[in-house]
């Protein structure tokens, strides 16, 4: 029999009506606010009084290979498993950016019978949320040039408007414009730029709210520009964040749907993993610990950036932190770390696994041994392993005194994941000495060391001029005591993307030192990280179709 692709398995799947999974949560139908049969936004207000209750489990990974992790894909089974355990579980992940769904990636809703439906919406508009961040970013910013054009009363420095315009699609010819060309009548003539939604600040602002108070207020907070004499001008003196939070007010109401299982999913929010903190909402997973025994979420791209911005940043913003983690991995990926270029990953290869496995040792370390929590390896299967190769990871990863489990959730959904959902129920059994990699209160510079020399195991930071000038002024304008959000390459532990591995020896340089101040925290950028991507050769979107009943094909 052919492979059935994720599209084929999720629309042949039959779906409850999301009231039913509603009931399975104990929500009052009153706590639901449908959007069409299979889709819901929960009303916060409802459960604001709810304690927390949930055993929390993070699932991160190692660095990503072209090889392909599948880190959703094992959320979603793991919830699921649980679920066959008897479990109440909810799993909450990060809704998907238009932008890779028609470049690159393709969807982003888990694969094989590990899938959250229904898929065709999750990644084209779903409910809304992207859109009205990306409407709120860009009246900030009509706002913003308005003020300019109507006498510059606060005396903007048209030359340092750090706030950019968004739109969620691969765009790379928006990433540098000259806009208000045209004369008096079109506005002020001035250089701008485009990011893609998933990098505005109001995203992360959304992401790490914890109400819808605390998002206005955060939402003021955000720097916009700064003055001829250098002083910060926020969204809050434009008088902006009232309207903004008008357009954001549903946005901020979790996502309700369901796994292919039945088990019910919060989806929400989706910060990019390597230029902001990579993580679902607050909203949702605080939500979904109240509402169940077990929540599983995921964080951005490998632990070294996905799991260490959950750890230092959404955690501390959060009040909570993992009882749990599981690092994601395969065989496939493990023998790319060691040098076997993509197309040779499929044979058995045990000396390249060797090679490669320090990789995943250095991601369960830093784990166990700098946050002090305990985990486990989901080795996620692929038909092409060999005995002998998971025996290897399952030996070397014990000598570190972590379990590894074998994952089948791809090809049989969760009962191929009950092996590391019993794990994963132990493991949350044990004391976490949860600890965090840094202090907030400590200083800009030994923040960005930490990090470096913990995580990553560089041998410090560079800071270029540039970026040394930033920081003496973060410090004299008071950001200096927020926590830090590093931007750099997912591919690997240093700036280097092309050092696979775990390798040593290395520095991280800055480049530059920004603030996002309504999220709340420093954004420090390495390398050359863009914040507006470009569509591939072939883009995804030349294989999407509709039928002539509707139904969409070609989406993954």
């Amino acid at each position: 029999m052919g492979m059935k692709s994720d599209i084929e398995i999720a629309q042949e799947a039959q779906l409850l009506p999301i009231g039913q999974i509603a009931d399975k949560l104990g929500v009052a139908q009153e706590t639901l606010e449908p959007y069409g049969r299979y889709k819901a936004k929960l009303d916060i207000h409802a459960l604001r009084g709810l304690p927390r209750r949930a055993k929390l489990v993070l699932v991160t990974a190692i660095s990503p290979t072209p090889a392909g992790e599948g880190k959703t894909t094992t959320s979603v089974g793991l919830a699921d498993a649980l679920n066959r355990l008897g479990k109440k579980t909810v799993v909450c992940l990060r809704e998907p950016s238009l932008g890779p769904v028609f470049g690159v990636k393709g969807g982003a809703a888990g694969g094989g019978y590990a899938q959250v439906v229904p898929m065709e919406d999750i990644n084209l508009h779903f409910t809304g949320d992207f859109h009205a961040i990306g409407a709120a970013n860009n009246l900030l910013s009509a706002m913003l040039d308005n003020h300019i054009q109507q006498g510059n009363a606060l005396d903007i420095d048209t030359r340092r408007v750090v706030w950019k315009r968004v739109v969620d699609m691969n765009d790379r010819q928006l990433r540098r414009i000259v806009c208000g060309l045209g004369g008096k009548v079109s506005g002020v003539p001035r250089e701008e730029g485009f990011d893609i939604t998933v990098a505005s600040e109001i995203m992360a602002v959304l992401c790490l709210a914890r109400d819808l108070t605390d998002m206005k207020a955060r939402l003021a907070r955000m720097v916009v520009a700064y003055t001829r004499d250098d002083r910060p001008v926020t969204a809050h003196d434009l008088h902006a964040e009232g309207a903004m939070t008008a357009l954001l007010k549903d946005a901020i109401k979790p996502n309700l749907v369901q796994t292919l299982e039945h088990t019910p999913a919060l989806i929400h929010g989706g910060p990019f993993a390597n230029i902001a903190h990579g993580c679902n909402s607050i909203q949702a997973t605080e939500t979904a610990m109240k509402l169940s025994d077990y929540t599983v979420t995921e964080a951005g791209f490998a632990a070294d950036l996905g799991a260490e911005k959950f750890l230092d940043i959404k955690c501390r913003a959060g009040g909570f932190h993992p009882d749990a983690v599981v690092i994601v991995a395969t065989v496939r990926a493990l023998k790319y770390h060691g040098g076997v270029p993509k197309a040779e990953l499929n044979t058995e290869n045990l000396a390249a696994l060797e090679r490669g496995l320090p990789n995943l040792l250095r991601h369960v370390d830093n784990i166990k041994n700098v946050f002090g929590l305990p985990c486990v390896v989901a080795v996620n299967a692929f038909p092409t392993d060999t005995a002998a190769e998971l025996k290897l990871v399952e030996d070397k990863c014990r000598e570190l005194g972590v379990n590894a489990a074998l994952s089948e959730v791809w090809a049989k959904g969760g009962a191929g994941g009950e092996a590391l959902a019993q794990e994963v129920v132990r493991l949350c059994g044990e004391p976490a000495h949860f600890q965090f990699a840094y202090d907030a209160e400590d200083t800009i510079e030994n923040k960005l060391d930490a990090i470096a020399r913990k995580i990553y195991r560089a041998d410090g930071v560079d800071l270029t001029p540039a970026a040394r000038k930033q920081l003496r002024q973060l410090t004299e304008l008071g950001f200096d005591k927020l926590p830090v959000c590093m931007a750099k390459t997912q591919f690997s532990f240093s700036d280097d993307p092309a050092l696979l591995g775990a390798p040593t020896g290395f520095r991280i340089t800055v480049r530059e030192l920004k603030v996002s101040a309504g999220a709340g925290f420093l954004v420090a950028k390495t390398g050359d990280i863009m914040t507006m991507p470009g569509l591939p050769k072939v883009p995804a979107a030349e294989r999407i179709d509709v039928d002539e009943n509707g139904r969409i094909s070609g989406l993954f």
